[in-house]
């Protein structure tokens, strides 16, 4: 009986505590229809992130949280928006609609940021670019990111001017898409930007450039520690393949 008692005033805590902190509603009929599993479950999604300080375990738990309640990070910082409604709360709540693919909506709150003292702020506006471009808005984030540079000449970003590359390509601006390409493949550090390149370069059928920049690529990747090739595996992998297609 005591632990019967016991569960009860748990689930009931931890009902509370979803209800208040604005959690998933989802949560309350887990913690009410599963009794234990439900409340083991919301515990370790939910509240051990916030008592731990390591931070390969809050990523773990992130990655848990998001299978469970794939909305939970957006509600949040929904909710720290609306209490402070500061440029940093705009800028983490546009960036985690971007992840959550309402494109639109985070480009309507970064415009809404850059005004006053944040106006020609670089972060917010490659957050601004990125989200233009994943809305196939490419003209608009091409001449965003030209807005940048101008404003702030002294900003870089790797993942800026790559994207500065592809939207330049999108836009069909391919002389300069192949200078930035190369550019940024100099200096990238994954596969990525080296395998747009060499991609470009078979586009406007500089097949023989093609071909030694996918080369290259491989060639890197054989002598590459293991955990380089676990993470650029998708690009070593076209590599490969355009390689063999190439040689043919």
């Amino acid at each position: 009986m005591p632990l019967m008692i016991l569960s009860v005033i748990v689930q009931i805590a931890l009902i509370v505590h979803a209800v208040r902190t604005g959690r998933s509603p989802y949560w309350v009929f887990i913690i009410l229809l599963v009794p234990g599993i439900g409340s083991l479950a919301y515990f370790i999604v939910e509240l051990l992130p916030e008592l731990t300080g390591n931070h390969r375990a809050r990523r773990a738990y992130r990655g848990i949280r998001k299978t469970l309640d794939p909305g939970a990070d957006l509600r949040q910082r929904q909710r720290e928006h609306r209490l402070s409604g500061s440029v940093d709360a705009a800028r983490h709540l546009a960036s985690e609609l971007i992840a959550s693919g309402k494109f639109a909506e985070a480009i309507e709150h970064y415009e809404k940021a850059l005004t006053g003292l944040y106006e020609d702020d670089p972060d917010l506006l490659l957050g601004l670019a990125q989200a233009q471009f994943a809305n196939n808005n490419y003209e608009q984030s091409k001449q965003t990111l030209e807005g940048l540079i101008e404003k702030n000449p002294g900003f870089r970003s790797p993942e800026g001017h790559l994207l500065y590359a592809r939207a330049a390509e999108q836009c069909e601006d391919l002389a300069l898409a192949e200078t930035e390409y190369k550019a940024i493949a100099a200096y990238y550090a994954g596969a990525e930007a080296k395998v747009r390149y060499a991609a470009l370069l078979e586009r406007v059928d500089k097949n023989d450039d093609a071909l030694e920049a996918y080369e290259d690529i491989v060639n890197i990747a054989e002598l590459a520690p293991g955990h380089y090739r676990k993470a650029q595996k998708q690009w070593i992998s076209q590599a490969r393949d355009a390689v063999s297609r190439l040689r043919k």
